[in-house]
Formats: structure tokens, C-alpha cells, sequence
């Protein structure tokens, strides 16, 4: 049974990964926090797999997005599982995701549930309203877009 103590180094560790891999793109932190063998079942289908998917959402995050914050609104931990509610904010100023850049402040949510083992990711899931906030993007083009 994990005490406290392991459950806040579990959140730390999500904490982490928030913030020099998806607002900092820290490749090496990723390697460090993300097992060679995790299985990301948010990884879409054809994608890559594994540890490469976290590599290719980051890039895409990167390429398309500028000044990224997570902010988290809510985590618990319970056993080897970190669920995080979160809010992804940043200025779209690349192409992200086939969308060109409207250079708009736009932000998603997203509830993560994360299982560690020694320490790292070893199965990733996610819900998130990404898909809307593509959607309006494409719908708005050259409009003004509404963020999150």
C-alpha cells in the first residue's frame, strides 16, 4: 500500500512532466520520465506508439503552439494512478495540426490519468476537448476565436 508520501512523489512526477515536457519540449526529461515500453491508449490509431507517441504529440504541440502553460486545476492519486485535470493555454502561431496559425490565445482541458511504475509513465490515458478547439480554429479562420 503507498503511503502519502509516495503519492505526492507520483503527483510530482506528472508536475514534472507538465512542465519541462509539454511547456518546455525537455526532450531529456521525457526520457527520463517516460518508460521505453509505456502504452499510450490516446495515441491514435496508425500513430506511433509508445514512447515515440509522446514524442510526435509534443512536436505537433511545439510546432503549432508558442508561450504553452498547463495549468492544473485538479490531481488526485490513489495506488500506481495520477489523475490531473488540466488547462493547455498558449498562442496558436504555427501550423498545429493542419489548422494555419491564427496567432489567437486558445486553450484546451484535459483529464489525464496517468499509471507510474518505478517512477514512470507505463500507460497513459486522456479525454480532452482538443477535437472542439480544432474544429473552431478551422471554423474561424480569420476570425476571432474564443478561448477556453
Amino acid at each position: 500500500m503507498m503511503n502519502q508520501a509516495n503519492l505526492e512523489r507520483s503527483k510530482a512526477v506528472i508536475d514534472r512532466f507538465d512542465k519541462a515536457c509539454i511547456e518546455q519540449k525537455n526532450d531529456q526529461i521525457l526520457e527520463e520520465l517516460v518508460a521505453d515500453n509505456v502504452i499510450n491508449h490516446a495515441a491514435p490509431q496508425g500513430a506511433p506508439n509508445g514512447k515515440e507517441s509522446f514524442y510526435h504529440f509534443l512536436q505537433l504541440l511545439h510546432n503549432g503552439l508558442s508561450n504553452i502553460k498547463v495549468e492544473k486545476l485538479q490531481q488526485v492519486a490513489e495506488k500506481d494512478l495520477v489523475v490531473t485535470r488540466k488547462i493547455i493555454s498558449a498562442v496558436h502561431s504555427g501550423n498545429f495540426m493542419g489548422v494555419p496559425p491564427s496567432n489567437k490565445s486558445i486553450s484546451f482541458e484535459t483529464i489525464e490519468i496517468i499509471r507510474l511504475e518505478n517512477g514512470k509513465y507505463a500507460e497513459h490515458w486522456v479525454q480532452s476537448n482538443l477535437s472542439t478547439l480544432l474544429f473552431s480554429l478551422q471554423s474561424n479562420e480569420g476570425q476571432n476565436v474564443p478561448s477556453h
